[in-house]
């Protein structure tokens, strides 16, 4: 039987927070109490069991994790995180100690808001006395997601906040003179580079939708068409994610669930990343893509637990997914 989630409360967080205190440990109570929240009742409940008890309910989850290594526990301390904190914990995570994760990285330089990314920075400097942004340039060997998101990292700075038809019609022209318009048969990387260090990611968008006005087809198209390098691939990979943000992750969750996929961290990561942002298109796409509820296909792959019944709380609760969303694109 699956894990009946809370989704309101009607004796209010104090006495929710004492039934947590009082049962710790549970994860499955946990859960219950926990998953269908919207991002401001998380924050009323961490800091109302901080005023009752002195202690962070989210640095509780993370000593949980530590000692038990639990999944569960894992997803309930970033979820209960706030959006800044959770993302620079991802983005260290994404380092790891072998292969880079690189597209959990792309993921936030490409989903978040420039103000957003300045909070990210400073709670990822406070937490690892690190500098995000240094950390990429310095990642060896080089690979071409790593220019990519030092270009990306740069485009933050900008602030750039109106975005001009003229400018990303200009760009377009030039994407296309360094792409498929070039007899070269691959990408002028040094081109593409330039345009995403110096365009916001708004601007970036126009510019993208101007090419398909313009020659008719998606940009990722003629990267399909060209000749095969790791930029290309790379390339595509965040166009696709910036673009069209609930297909891209519709596919993440997809080969996620189905287990096609090394990024291991992938499932938790996007549902409680998306959850505020465009969960709903994602469901919506994901049933249209794959014939199946995505809720129903967490059932069917994820083996019965407390983890299953987190994933699939996010998976099918309506409330946590209509918040006014101020940190994504």
């Amino acid at each position: 039987m699956g894990t009946k989630i809370l989704t309101s409360s009607s004796h209010g967080y104090e006495n929710e927070c004492k039934e947590i205190h009082d049962s710790w440990g549970r994860l499955n109570h946990l859960v219950r109490s926990l998953a269908g929240r919207s991002k401001l009742e998380r924050q009323q409940i961490r800091e109302t069991y901080k005023a009752m008890y002195g202690e962070d309910m989210a640095i509780l989850l993370q000593k949980m994790q530590f000692q038990n290594g639990s999944k569960v526990c894992a997803a309930l301390y970033r979820w209960m995180m706030d959006t800044h904190e959770r993302d620079a914990i991802v983005a260290r995570e994404a380092f790891g100690q072998g292969d880079v994760n690189y597209k959990a990285l792309v993921e936030i330089f490409v989903g978040r808001k420039s103000s957003h990314m300045v909070l990210i920075k400073q709670a990822y400097y406070a937490r690892f006395r690190r500098h995000l942004d240094q950390e990429i340039i310095n990642l060896e060997p080089p690979h071409p997601y790593q220019k990519i998101l030092v270009a990306l990292a740069t485009s933050h700075k900008a602030h750039q906040e109106d975005v001009s038809q003229h400018i990303a019609k200009c760009d377009a022209r030039r994407l296309y003179e360094a792409g498929e318009g070039s007899s070269q048969g691959a990408v002028e990387e040094a081109v593409v580079l330039e345009i995403l260090s110096k365009r916001s990611i708004p601007q970036t968008k126009l510019t993208l939708s101007s090419y398909k006005h313009i020659y008719g087809h998606e940009y990722t198209k003629s990267l399909k068409n060209a000749k095969y390098m790791e930029f290309e691939d790379a390339l595509k990979v965040v166009m696709k994610c910036m673009c069209n943000p609930p297909t891209y992750y519709a596919k993440v969750l997809y080969t996620s669930i189905k287990g096609t996929t090394a990024d291991n961290g992938a499932l938790a990561r996007v549902m409680t990343s998306r959850a505020e942002v465009d969960l709903y298109e994602i469901r919506s796409i994901f049933k249209r893509k794959y014939e199946m509820e995505l809720k129903d296909a967490i059932c069917e792959r994820i083996p019965s637990g407390d983890y299953r019944d987190f994933l699939a709380a996010i998976a099918s609760t309506t409330t946590i997914i209509t918040s006014h969303n101020s940190v994504s694109l």
